[in-house]
């Protein structure tokens, strides 16, 4: 009779003492902080490879419509995007505090950019490491910090102040068109042949009208885009960087501003003699 009386106690004991545990638990994890966003990191991406995420992991991502370094996603977009800011944030190794900066959007809230581009979440990225918006309406992109080109997608406005489509001809028509990494314009010469620069001669007053896109390497491109496409020419001793067989150039009257789109009325509106170039560019061959 004793033993079962004891036995009874120490299951009751055993009961009292896993109801503390369970409670100290709840009020243990009840009491502990929210995670907090204090800045920004690389994180690997077994898709992408190395993206920019903030430091919870979760991804932020380029707009192709803020190529000119102002924030084209107003209103309802920002329901989908909701704007990644954060004052003086903590910079993760391999990445510049001098890349990021802060603009001042329309609708007077604080953005934080990286090399002029607003960054952004999506709300359909659930969890740390979700890329759900990467390529959503093909304007949208993951940020990187080895982008070769990027994309935009803005109206076209001619060194004469008019609007123009990306055929060259007059008009309005929001283009997609690629840029360099910081947003500057990339064109084409009409009278350029297959991977071949027929405009620069090596004189730097005259090749200063249209400078040759420069690059190392090629290293990420956005998603919409076929990497196989781009490939590079020497000329002059420079590395040209040449797409779907034309090699692109900036122009110099955009004064390395990016969004300005200048050249597409150069030298004489409806010329277009200098092209803005895309994904439905049509090759040059052999």
């Amino acid at each position: 009779m004793r033993t079962k009386k004891i036995l009874c106690l120490l299951t009751v004991l055993a009961a009292a003492l896993t109801f503390l545990n369970v409670a100290c638990k709840k009020t243990r994890k009840a009491d502990m902080p929210a995670p907090v966003v204090t800045g920004v990191q690389l994180a690997n991406n077994a898709k992408f490879g190395s993206i920019i995420t903030d430091n919870l992991g979760q991804s932020l991502y380029f707009f192709a419509d803020d190529a000119n370094g102002t924030s084209g996603c107003n209103g309802q977009c920002l329901t989908f995007w909701p704007i990644f800011y954060k004052d003086n944030p903590m910079i993760g190794a391999g990445l510049n505090a001098t890349d990021f900066g802060v603009i001042t959007r329309s609708d007077g809230l604080k953005q934080t950019t990286f090399r002029g581009w607003p960054l952004y979440y999506f709300k359909n990225d659930k969890s740390a490491g979700d890329t759900n918006g990467d390529a959503v309406d093909s304007t949208w992109f993951i940020g990187k910090t080895d982008y070769t080109v990027m994309i935009g997608h803005m109206q076209l406005v001619g060194n004469d102040g008019l609007n123009y489509k990306s055929n060259g001809t007059p008009g309005t028509e929001i283009s997609k068109y690629i840029t360099d990494p910081e947003g500057r314009t990339l064109y084409m010469f009409t009278r350029d042949t297959y991977k071949t620069n027929t405009f620069s001669t090596n004189d730097p007053t005259h090749d200063a009208n249209w400078p040759v896109d420069s690059v190392k390497a090629i290293n990420s491109i956005p998603s919409i885009l076929d990497k196989t496409q781009f490939d590079m020419i020497t000329v002059f001793g420079k590395s040209q960087l040449v797409y779907k067989g034309h090699p692109l150039y900036q122009f110099g009257k955009d004064a390395s501003t990016r969004g300005n789109t200048k050249g597409v009325s150069f030298p004489f509106p409806g010329l277009a003699l200098w092209k803005v170039v895309n994904n439905t560019t049509p090759p040059l061959t052999q």
